[in-house]
């Protein structure tokens, strides 16, 4: 049941995150959407809306067909997030951490908008990479992401590596990618150290990282979820809150 609109919720809650003293945020594709990226799985998700893009999301597709190179290289041109600020979900976060409650930021999201609104990025666990960087397939070269699209820009349709000849990609996580093992752990690491554990914008069906909610239940944290649509913990979460998330946490985080 959501329960946004009840406001003796959103008090409970808020006296919750009051009380707590290790406040673990894993957060999803819904916290962006207020800053015009839209998320993957929603009713106008990216995904949703054509399931051919996640094409562009698959590893073995993309390092075996410079046909999808390219048409991903043309959608990270285009990419909203270019553009993007911060809104005032993430910058309840940051009051959050300001406050000394936030003990650490699981992100699925490759944005980077939650270190730009002003949260230590060594509180920020981004599960999924960063958009914002680029990696080369063959020699492991690491750096910004800019320079190489304004190679595209510049007529370069799949740009390689300068150093190897090797492919270039968005140093994100790609379906058929295997996750960092550290960056999981530690993932799951602090949310067995939480007191509250807040799930925000997320649809919790992607593992290991929906693990971290079981992790957090598994020391009786309490458990609230964020979201505008029905998760498949919703059943064991001591609250749940559906609604405009630009609403709802900053009633939620702040204080005062």
């Amino acid at each position: 049941m959501h329960l946004a609109a009840n406001p003796d919720v959103l008090e409970r809650v808020r006296a919750w995150v009051d009380d707590a003293e290790r406040v673990v945020v894993l957060s999803g594709a819904g916290i962006s959407t207020d800053s015009g990226i839209p998320d993957f799985r929603g009713p106008q998700g990216v995904w949703t809306k054509n399931p051919d893009a996640e094409k562009l999301s698959t590893l073995q597709n993309y390092l075996a067909d410079a046909q999808v190179r390219k048409a991903a290289w043309r959608s990270r041109l285009a990419h909203p997030a270019w553009e993007a600020k911060p809104n005032v979900g993430h910058l309840a976060l940051v009051g959050l951490e300001r406050r000394g409650k936030l003990h650490a930021l699981i992100t699925q999201n490759i944005d980077e908008l939650h270190q730009a609104a002003g949260n230590s990025p060594d509180r920020v666990i981004e599960v999924h990479g960063t958009m914002r960087k680029v990696t080369c397939w063959g020699c492991g070269w690491t750096g910004p992401m800019q320079p190489v699209l304004e190679r595209v820009r510049s007529g370069e349709a799949d740009p390689s590596c300068e150093l190897c000849g090797g492919i270039l990609k968005s140093a994100t996580i790609s379906f058929g990618q295997q996750l960092v093992p550290e960056v999981i752990e530690r993932a799951m690491q602090v949310a067995r150290e939480a007191d509250l554990f807040l799930s925000v914008g997320t649809s919790l069906q992607v593992y290991p990282v929906a693990g971290a909610v079981p992790a957090a239940r598994s020391v009786r944290a309490r458990i609230v979820i964020v979201n505008a649509e029905p998760t498949p913990f919703d059943n064991v979460a001591d609250a749940v809150l559906g609604g405009s998330i630009g609403e709802i946490l900053p009633r939620i985080c702040g204080g005062g």
